[in-house]
Parts: C-alpha cells; structure tokens; sequence
C-alpha cells in the first residue's frame, strides 16, 4: 500500500478543523466494519507530544504527528494491517480490547473496542503517533484479533 501523503496545513487550527471534520463528523471504520468514534479533545492527546515523557504534553503542536493525521483513517481500513494487543499500564498487562494498528512503518494507531448496545463491537480512538522507541517492543506484543477481544469483553 502507498503511504498517504503528509498533511501540510497552514495553522493548528486548521489541522484541528479538518481532524474535527474528517474525524469527528465523519464515519471512520475499520477493515472489517467496526465503527470508530473520535471526541473533539482527542486532538489535544494525539497531536501534542510529552517531550519528557511523563505524560506533561507540550504547549506546541507536533507537526509530525500532525502531518500523519490522514495515515489514520488508511491504518484503519487496511485489512493488511499489523494488529497487536494494547498494553494497560494501570493493570500491567496486555489487553485484547486495545487494538495497536501498523501499516506505514512506525506509525501506530490505537483504539479501545467495546460492545454497542445490540452486542457488536465499536471502539473509540485513542491516539496515534511515530513509535520509533518503542516499536520493537510493540511488535512484539500479543496479537490482536476480534474473537479474543470479543470474549474479554
């Protein structure tokens, strides 16, 4: 699969437009048809970084995260897609309703799944963001794949 291009916009605030567009008022699913619901405030946790990475997020928009902000829908819907369980660092342990989504090289999407009300999966994205430190040990992680996630549930 190509690599989409990088998103070059203008300001922060038109990155946050078309995030809220695209994203928020749009219908993004994955692969395989579960629904993905993106909030307003998932702006701030995706496209800003923790520079010391104690969870403080900076005050400035990462552009490298920003430019990437088309690659997650493409992650999403591509059924070649490397998917891996989600580390739940408050429990220490690999959780199969996080799903870890790889397609362009260390680019990682994550979503947390769960069951609508007529017992089906959706999820709710997290984050995303270039896992250059941390993608040998993502990589090395539970896969991740629906009936798995559907019995945790």
């Amino acid at each position: 699969m190509v690599t989409p291009s990088l998103l070059k916009l203008a300001t922060e605030a038109a990155y946050r437009e078309h995030f809220e567009k695209k994203y928020c008022r749009g219908g993004i699913c994955t692969h395989d048809g579960i629904r993905v619901y993106f909030k307003k405030e998932d702006f701030d946790h995706a496209f800003f970084e923790s520079p010391l990475r104690n969870g403080v997020k900076s005050t400035t928009l990462s552009h490298i995260r920003a430019e990437r902000m088309d690659w997650i829908a493409a992650t999403l819907a591509n059924p070649a897609a490397d998917l891996f369980q989600g580390w739940n660092k408050k429990e220490g342990c690999y959780d199969a309703s996080r799903c870890v989504c790889i397609v362009f090289g260390n680019f990682v999407v994550v979503i947390r799944l769960s069951k609508n009300t007529q017992g089906t999966l959706k999820a709710n994205f997290v984050t995303c963001y270039e896992a250059d430190n941390s993608i040998t040990k993502i990589r090395q992680s539970p896969l991740w794949n629906k009936n798995d996630c559907l019995n945790a549930l």
